[in-house]
């Protein structure tokens, strides 16, 4: 098993399963600490390189993903290795397109898709999820 994140480092999202998965934004500098095995980035362009593995999301801001069978393949994929390595969501803020794939992978993790938002909002931050739509992307979101 790889070293997985702690639930007080910083931006780590604890599922109500132990999974823990760490959210961040892309403009900010990369957190002290260890580094991801696997990240996914959630953005309307291309990522910048980085040295672990990666997925790219087609998933512009303000938005909602271009593909949604890719974004649940790819979240389900992000749930699945967040059980023994550590997996990071990003986007260019942090917020809103990391905080709805977040509060998917919640739904994911057994939290009822009406209260996913809020229980991302309680545990990562309170302005995760930005836009009504992510909002109802989310409670439409299923297992």
């Amino acid at each position: 098993m790889t070293d997985t994140w702690r639930p007080t480092d910083t931006g780590v999202l604890a599922l109500p399963s132990g999974r823990l998965v760490r959210g961040r934004g892309l403009r900010r500098p990369l957190p002290a600490g260890a580094t991801p095995a696997f990240a996914v980035y959630l953005l309307g362009q291309e990522p910048p390189e980085v040295p672990w593995e990666t997925r790219w999301l087609r998933w512009p801001d303000f938005r909602l993903p271009t593909s949604r069978p890719l974004a649940r393949a790819v979240l389900g994929e992000v749930w699945e290795r967040a059980a023994e390595e550590r997996v990071e969501l990003a986007c260019g803020g942090g917020r809103g397109r990391t905080g709805t794939a977040l509060a998917c992978l919640a739904v994911l993790d057994g939290v009822p898709a009406d209260r996913a938002v809020a229980y991302v909002r309680a545990h990562y931050s309170r302005h995760a999820v930005e836009t009504p739509w992510q909002r109802r992307y989310v409670r439409r979101f299923t297992v």
